[in-house]
């Protein structure tokens, strides 16, 4: 059996590579890894479901709320909720686990099965490696106790997920939204009525664009993946922000009153000033990636504020800040933690912390954007390649190092090895682009000359 779990839980096509049996399957498997079902003396493990907007996310749901019942679990179905929305409800409401159904920003076909532990937490690679092997254990015909009688799980709809959930929201912002017009992208996804409900009880005029979903539509031409649409609406009518997520809403992209993208290095930058001025950055710290830009890394340094840089993804993000204690940490795709309220990345927050800043300054978000110089990035994927030598190669190493010299202290270079493929990817940043790019091409050409 393959390795089942990515980097984000296991996602495919649906009915193609996830279909209801593998969703059933991996529940089962959870339930035993993660509710430790019948183990507990008067105690009935419970696990949180839910999920976004997708059609396939039906048959899903109900494949993943059979194998819980089966397993002994009790069911929360919340319904259509984001991703942090469940991983919030885990936590609160004591579940023993949760779990999302979404492909997050991948077209509607994919789906995607995520697990969270207690506290609603993602899993650490042994969890997801116990699951893995407690499913094919199952699937190579090994037998489980089967509950019967009373003790199958028993399933409910939990009506109030909604509710609590924005309540939450709104109780963590440090001011009000009075006075300001936002335009929300909900890319026909799983926040499109938390989000506007969110931002309306926190004081602001909101406008909805791709807020209704129909199953088929989810990410299609709209939300953080295609920004187009909200930067037309934000200038029609006037709004002082445009807030764009994607399909499960744990990224969060924004657009000033100009039209400009505003992307998630940037509002690191902004949320990190805010949350220093409130005494509220711990250590004084905020998480990036390697990938973050280099104008929020100088920014940074130009502020007095500490940059801890991660491997690029969220969860690499997370369990820095878990193991350090940091408060806020992200990437430049959106997805912003902030620990203090959150315990993945939470698009819709972040959103109303951005606007709060706003409404607590005065200050446009253009101008508070400015904190940071976003330099131009130009990403080169060079393609057949050796990739396992990338890190070991003189000849590359030699060509990197005179890149560096000749960009100097306002650029950078980043060669970075894919995981599922058979390339290596070439990242240069420079204040000049003409320049970016010259290198960039240099680089990519020494790449297929060492390792080719």
């Amino acid at each position: 059996m393959g390795q089942l779990f990515g980097t984000d839980g296991v996602r495919g096509v649906a009915n193609a590579d996830l279909t209801a049996e593998l969703a059933l399957g991996l529940s089962v498997a959870a339930a035993h890894v993660l509710a430790e079902a019948g183990t507990f003396e008067g105690h009935r493990p419970t696990a949180v479901v839910g999920r976004d907007p997708r059609a396939s996310g039906e048959f899903l749901e109900a494949a993943v709320v059979a194998g819980l019942a089966s397993a002994g679990v009790d069911v929360l179905r919340v319904g259509v909720l984001p991703t942090p929305a469940v991983a919030y409800l885990t936590g609160a409401l004591g579940a023993d686990l949760g779990v999302m159904l979404s492909a997050s920003h991948n077209p509607m076909p994919d789906n995607g099965v995520k697990f969270f532990a207690r506290g609603g937490h993602k899993l650490a690679d042994e969890l997801e490696d116990r699951i893995e092997a407690v499913y094919g254990a199952h699937a190579s015909g090994e037998p489980w106790n089967r509950p019967t009688g009373a003790g199958v799980g028993r399933v409910r709809t939990y009506d109030e997920g909604f509710d609590n959930y924005v309540a939450h929201l709104i109780g963590v912002l440090p001011n009000r939204l009075d006075g300001l017009k936002v335009v929300l992208d909900e890319a026909h996804g799983a926040a499109s009525r938390v989000s506007p409900e969110a931002f309306a009880r926190a004081g602001a005029e909101v406008i909805t664009i791709g807020a209704d979903p129909d199953g088929l539509n989810i990410n299609d031409g709209c939300g953080s993946t295609h920004l187009g649409l909200l930067k037309a609406a934000v200038v029609e009518h006037g709004a002082d922000l445009g807030v764009a997520h994607d399909g499960d809403a744990d990224r969060c992209l924004a657009v000033d009153a100009a039209g400009n993208e505003v992307d998630g290095d940037q509002i690191l930058a902004v949320l990190a000033l805010a949350m220093r001025d409130a005494d509220g950055l711990r250590k004084n710290t905020v998480v990036g990636t390697v990938m973050s830009n280099l104008g929020f890394k100088l920014a940074m340094e130009r502020e007095g504020i500490e940059l801890v840089e991660t491997a690029v993804g969220d969860r690499y993000v997370l369990e820095s800040m878990k193991s350090e204690g940091y408060a806020l940490g992200g990437e430049q795709s959106g997805h912003v933690i902030i620990l203090d309220h959150a315990t993945t990345g939470d698009g819709t927050l972040t959103g109303l912390m951005l606007a709060a800043r706003m409404a607590a300054t005065g200050r446009g978000l253009a101008e508070l954007a400015a904190v940071m110089e976003r330099l131009p990035q130009v990403l080169v994927n060079v393609p057949d390649v050796d990739k396992s030598r990338v890190g070991t190669s003189e000849e590359l190493a030699a060509a990197v190092a005179d890149a560096e010299r000749e960009l100097g202290s306002t650029g950078r270079v980043l060669l970075r090895s894919s995981g599922t493929e058979p390339l290596v990817r070439v990242m240069v940043e420079a204040a000049d682009i003409d320049q970016a790019r010259s290198v960039a091409a240099r680089l990519a050409d020494a790449v297929k000359s060492a390792l080719g």
